[in-house]
């Protein structure tokens, strides 16, 4: 029995040790680097959904009441000209996106930016708009697909049934750099490998005529997903590389860095990584914004 004993405490113990490496691996809190003039700097985030009709904990209304503040401390120190959000969502059940109160708070305090992949939820589900600064974009297109049997109607089910799931996308001019160009924004199941193997081919079936029109092309997202994964080998035959995002950007709401990222960025066409990708890792007043850290890099056109 003490050998047992032993050998489990040993076990317990060599845990311990390695999540604690994983974690100090995996962390850094290093403030947004400074822009470079003439870069694009683009952002995915995962702000987690609110639950309007919860009574308590961190993703109720009174747990939003809480962080709302924090979340736009670090909005405004991304400082990104786009932001590609996931989880964006003020949820009731059912579909009913009526009320988004993260994206709206957001808008009001950040008179600079627009959404984009954003409308009447019964036409344009909600839940991952993409905010852009207004002064130097024009809105060309939007649209979405859900990552389903039926990819064009909305709100359908995901390969196996479980909650409907999507990518959104928008394409911008750049009016400085006279460039057009896409965003895609996705967010896959965290559960199921088979829903995001089949989520994944699906997105590089929808993003190889945007990548062959020859425009820059970015797909930003939570892929729930390591970088060099199996899952994600076929976007990389589309065209698209994902430079490596340091560290975690899922921390559980508690600052625990142990897993390597899954939130991504990443690109096609005529453009160049100019700096990152930086994850950054603040929690303004003592209060964690979301559960995950944003990511952004900053990007230049090609001729």
């Amino acid at each position: 029995m003490r050998r047992i004993l032993s050998a489990l405490l040993l076990g317990s113990l060599a845990l311990v040790l390695i999540a604690c490496g994983l974690h100090v691996a995996h962390s850094g809190n290093a403030p947004a680097p400074a822009r470079q003039a003439g870069s694009l700097r683009l952002a995915s985030y995962n702000v987690h959904y609110i639950m309007l009709d919860d009574a308590g904990g961190p993703w109720s209304v009174a747990g939003w009441e809480a962080r709302k503040s924090a979340l736009d401390t670090v909005f405004k120190a991304l400082d990104a000209d786009i932001i590609a959000f996931q989880e964006m969502e003020s949820f009731r059940r059912g579909d009913d996106g009526s009320v988004n109160l993260a994206r709206d708070y957001l808008l009001a305090g950040n008179p600079g930016y627009r959404a984009a992949a954003s409308g009447d939820w019964h036409v344009f589900p909600s839940t991952q708009p993409i905010l852009y600064r207004k002064d130097r974009f024009d809105l060309l297109d939007q649209g979405w697909f859900f990552f389903s049997e039926t990819p064009d109607v909305i709100y359908s089910r995901s390969f196996d049934g479980s909650y409907p799931a999507f990518a959104s996308w928008a394409r911008f001019r750049d009016r400085a750099e006279r460039r057009d160009f896409t965003v895609m924004n996705l967010h896959t199941d965290y559960k199921s490998r088979h829903n995001r193997a089949r989520t994944l081919a699906l997105v590089a079936d929808r993003i190889r005529p945007m990548v062959a029109a020859g425009d820059p092309v970015f797909l930003a997202g939570d892929f729930n997903e390591r970088n060099g994964s199996g899952r994600m080998a076929g976007l990389k035959t589309e065209g698209l590389t994902f430079p490596q995002v340091p560290g975690a950007t899922f921390h559980f709401n508690r600052g625990i860095n142990i897993l390597p990222a899954i939130d991504h960025i990443g690109m096609a066409g005529p453009v160049a990584l100019a700096q990152g990708p930086f994850v950054l890792r603040q929690r303004p007043g003592g209060v964690w914004p979301s559960d995950h850290y944003p990511v952004a890099a900053d990007f230049r056109f090609l001729p």
